[in-house]
């Protein structure tokens, strides 16, 4: 494996981390590219890297930890916490809907549509996106899709909305939620949401290739912090580290564990189903977290049957896909 993972790296000029375990022990993990260009500063396998959409399982874990104790309910209307906010949002939009993407709620970042990642899409500063009440300002105005629960929408707006009324519901800051009901259990020291503009030691900043071997980093392009729909950082053992507690019953109970992966919809177009805050392969009950973003890429990938792990994180916009594919081939 490592000659031909190397061999893909190489082609592809792949700048990331890539791990494969089973039950916790290290097959291969090897680091490539540079985590920051200028100062050329390498990656290392402890190196941390934003995870985009991988973070929406963090998320849906939070308001499932809720869930649990009695804070909220799958069938709780998401209006009885939203009040007179976001009024757009349906009245019969439920914990559920939000959840597993079902909600029909118009989208800040609508992945239906014909969305250029690279592109610069906020509509407001980024610097004034750093905490869940602050995407306010970014989530009104968008009319419903389609009625509640009608049919599958992948819905980034409704993940940010999950992170608010799980914030106002458990009147601690989402940020805090994270850390506290995922986190820590799980033993993630190196997860976090860091603030894009100052990013600590060990941490890879994102680029974006702009032509004629020039990258450009993504500071303008994401919020500054990111909130429920994306925006953490993590290491791949972080990540291993994830999918056993989760599994072992550490982070929500192994019953919650079961319901949210518990495929809900096929995905339109991919060989995929989704759960709660998690997809699974079509052909087999692989469970994963993926993300992209400007200047980021993410899939981890975890079999419960036998325990395998792996992982690809990417500080570029599209540089972990060639060598997922290169594992998903050999591993399968």
């Amino acid at each position: 494996m490592p000659t031909a993972i190397d061999a893909v790296a190489g082609e592809h000029d792949f700048s990331g981390v890539v791990s494969v375990d089973r039950g916790g022990e290290v097959e291969f993990a090897r680091a490539y590219g540079m985590a920051h260009r200028a100062h050329r500063i390498p990656n290392t396998v402890d190196t941390r890297f934003a995870i985009a959409s991988g973070a929406k399982g963090l998320t849906a874990l939070v308001v499932v930890s809720l869930i649990e104790r009695g804070v909220l309910d799958l069938a709780m209307p998401v209006r009885e916490v939203l009040r007179d906010d976001l009024p757009l949002v349906d009245d019969r939009v439920t914990v559920e809907h939000l959840l597993a993407h079902r909600s029909g709620i118009g989208d800040y970042l609508d992945e239906d549509g014909d969305l250029d990642v690279d592109d610069y899409l906020l509509p407001v500063p980024v610097q004034q996106l750093a905490d869940a009440e602050d995407y306010l300002a970014v989530l009104d105005g968008f009319p419903a899709k389609f009625p509640p629960g009608e049919r599958f929408s992948y819905c980034n707006s409704a993940y940010v909305v999950l992170a608010l009324i799980a914030e106002r519901a458990a009147g601690v800051p989402y940020h805090d939620l994270v850390r506290s009901r995922v986190c820590e259990p799980a033993e993630m020291g190196d997860t976090e949401f860091l603030r894009s503009d100052e990013l600590p030691d060990r941490t890879a900043t994102g680029y974006l290739a702009v032509g004629d071997g020039r990258w450009r980093t993504n500071v303008f392009h994401l919020p500054v912090r990111g909130v429920g729909d994306g925006g953490a950082y993590t290491t791949a053992a972080d990540m291993s580290g994830f999918w056993r507690a989760l599994f072992a019953g550490r982070i929500v109970s192994a019953e919650w564990v079961a319901e949210m992966v518990r495929p809900r919809n096929d995905v339109p177009g991919e060989p995929l189903r989704c759960g709660l805050g998690f997809f699974l392969r079509e052909e087999r009950d692989h469970v994963m977290l993926v993300g992209m973003d400007a200047g980021v890429s993410f899939t981890s990938v975890h079999d419960p049957a036998s325990g395998l792990t792996y992982t690809v994180m990417s500080n570029t916009t599209d540089g972990a896909w060639p060598v997922v594919r290169a594992l998903r081939d050999r591993l399968s």
